[in-house]
């Protein structure tokens, strides 16, 4: 019986795109698939007539010599199809190589799909937190979307009631074997079941609930702890908290990944803590008892006589707590001696006798243009 073409059988035009030809190619496999047909004698010669069609027009190069001498190239790769010396069937030395190593992964065929339980991908989650979470620790619950074992089938995939039946093409290997004669011999290369997609089993009755994919999208609420002394950047892993697994193998992980909002007085720098507090210019001078803001509360620092602006004064274990180890840093305070922009009459006038009394020069002439004071200070006339 003549064969029939094998663009009639995928029910495609001769100049279809590989992708129509593979999604007409997977359309027709699963309505034809022995185990959805048992009780159809024809079903199966009709899905090998599918499947090797979908072999030569999946391929380039056989493609194209169907196109060029249809049925007649497929069987011209018989013994002595192509006569002695005759490599026209070739479109060049890397076609033969095609024909040698195509279909075996890592050789530029195609490349095995797992078949067996597989692990759930990991997930992450940012989260951002105060610099006090951060120096203190947090305990708190985050809502992260995941995907989870369908309850329903277990994650089989099956109609409750029902299970996966083993893929009759491939035996519930997942692989299937390619014969391929050429004019150096006969090649067989193993790639995956294009009927059952490598699972090795066919669902006949799909789970209503997950549509056969044995997962579901849900949203689930985690209590998380978030030690103290963490920082931008840092990572935690929550074990056992990410995707779900494939066909019984374990979830992945989450890793959580830190973000500490800036603060409005303090600045962190490592597991220190700087704050900047102002300082009259009386305070400086005559020195000062100050309290000022800490992590935990105030603290009370002691600012001697004739403090400069910019000194930085330390407090002892008043910063982050070290991640890894004990202990914590410190907290530094750093003072800056603040000018008052306006004075009062009185003010003013103490000022100046303070500046009498120092012997310093001060200028009181208001009216005196600046370049008139310019002059003077450099004996201008």
């Amino acid at each position: 019986m003549a064969k029939r073409d094998y663009y009639e059988v995928l029910g495609v035009s001769r100049d279809a795109s590989p992708e129509e030809i593979k999604k007409a190619y997977r359309r027709l496999a699963r309505k034809y698939h022995p185990d959805v047909n048992r009780d159809d004698k024809n079903a199966e010669e009709k899905f090998k007539e599918i499947k090797e069609a979908y072999d030569v027009l999946s391929d380039p190069n056989r493609r194209q010599r169907y196109d060029r001498f249809g049925h007649a190239a497929e069987e011209g790769f018989g013994a002595g199809g192509f006569g002695q010396g005759d490599f026209s069937g070739f479109g060049g030395f890397e076609d033969i190589f095609d024909q040698f190593f195509g279909g075996f992964g890592g050789m530029g065929g195609q490349t095995r799909r797992p078949t067996g339980p597989q692990r759930g991908k990991d997930l992450r989650y940012d989260l951002e937190i105060t610099l006090e979470d951060a120096a203190f620790g947090l305990e708190t619950k985050i809502r992260v979307p995941r995907s989870e074992t369908c309850n329903t089938c277990g994650g089989s995939g099956a109609k409750p009631g029902t299970s996966p039946e083993t893929c009759t093409y491939c035996q519930g290997t997942g692989q299937q074997q390619v014969a391929r004669n050429t004019a150096f011999g006969r090649f067989v290369s193993v790639k995956t079941c294009e009927a059952c997609g490598g699972t090795g089993s066919f669902i006949r009755e799909r789970c209503p609930q997950c549509h056969g994919s044995g997962q579901v999208r849900r949203e689930r609420s985690i209590s998380v702890k978030i030690p103290a002394g963490v920082e931008t950047g840092s990572r935690l892993r929550v074990s056992g908290e990410g995707e779900a697994g494939i066909r019984g193998g374990p979830p992945g992980d989450l890793y959580i990944i830190i973000h500490v909002k800036p603060h409005d007085v303090f600045v962190r720098q490592g597991d220190d803590i700087i704050v900047e507090v102002p300082i009259s210019f009386v305070q400086a001078t005559l020195g000062t008892e100050l309290e000022v803001p800490t992590l935990k509360g105030k603290a009370k620092i002691k600012i001697p006589e004739g403090t400069q602006t910019g000194t930085t004064f330390r407090l002892r274990g008043k910063g982050i707590p070290h991640l890894r180890g004990y202990g914590q840093g410190d907290q530094h305070v750093k003072v800056v001696v603040k000018i008052p922009k306006k004075i009062s009459p009185k003010q003013r006038e103490l000022l100046l006798e303070y500046a009498r009394l120092a012997g310093e020069e001060v200028s009181t002439d208001d009216n005196k243009s600046f370049f008139d004071k310019m002059k003077d200070a450099f004996g201008g006339k």
